[in-house]
Order: structure tokens, then C-alpha cells, then sequence
């Protein structure tokens, strides 16, 4: 498509509550962190240098049954999330501003871990119950 020179309506959306296909075999709990697998599909948050982090799932959605795409997540974004701190390489204050990576469907950790983990997000506060990522 060429460039124009005339004003466009520009169609948007709120991108704070996007709703994402499911991987087959999938089943994602409410409050997690869920990433975009190579295919493109939400996945539970993971151990893995191939993820892509999304945000936090908003609804519970149990795709165990079902192949790609056969049941959809809610996945909230655009807000600070906290999950749990990982205890063998814990995000600590010289983290903030920093990525922070994905441990697990809950919980992230402070190195890529020779790179097998994907980034979650930036670290914005550390509390003694948990990390805060955006």
C-alpha cells in the first residue's frame, strides 16, 4: 500500500485486555504468567529461551482436550504484576529497571539462566513476598 496524504481513520483497540488462542493440550490458571509460544499460542509461563511474555491470564481456560486454538485466554497487560521471587537466583534491588525471567508460571528469577529463560518483563519493585514486573 502506498503512502497517504490524507488523514486516515485509524481503527484501535485497548490493548490492556487482549484474548489470545490457546496452545492444544494447554490448561492455564487464572492469575499466571502466560507467554506466546514459537507458534504464537499462550502457554503457561516456563523454563524456556522460546517464549514470549504476554501478561497475566484473567480468566482460568483448560485447553487440555483441545487443539490450537480451540479455547481462548484473557491476558491483562499494561499493569505491574507480582509474582513469586526465585529462591536459588533471586531478583534483588540492583534488579530494578532490569528484565527479570521467567521461572515458571509464577515466579521469576533475576539471570536468563545461561540462557534457558525468557524475559518476563522489567522489574519495578521487590517486596519481601514477591517481585513486581511490567
Amino acid at each position: 500500500m502506498a503512502t497517504t496524504t490524507q488523514d486516515r481513520n485509524t481503527p484501535l483497540k485497548d490493548g490492556q485486555l487482549i484474548p489470545v488462542a490457546v496452545a492444544a493440550g494447554t490448561k492455564i490458571p487464572g492469575g499466571v504468567i502466560v507467554c506466546a509460544n514459537a507458534a504464537g499460542f499462550a502457554v503457561n509461563g516456563a523454563t524456556a529461551s522460546t517464549l514470549t511474555y504476554l501478561g497475566v491470564a484473567d480468566n482460568a481456560v483448560d485447553n487440555s482436550g483441545g487443539g490450537d486454538g480451540a479455547q481462548v485466554v484473557l491476558v491483562r497487560r499494561g499493569k505491574a504484576a507480582k509474582f513469586a521471587n526465585d529462591a536459588g537466583d533471586p531478583v534483588n534491588q540492583t534488579s530494578l529497571g532490569k528484565p527479570a525471567y521467567i521461572v515458571d508460571n509464577q515466579t521469576v528469577a533475576r539471570t536468563h539462566g545461561a540462557n534457558t529463560r525468557s524475559v518476563a518483563g522489567i522489574v519495578l519493585g521487590i517486596d519481601a513476598d514477591g517481585v513486581w514486573i511490567i
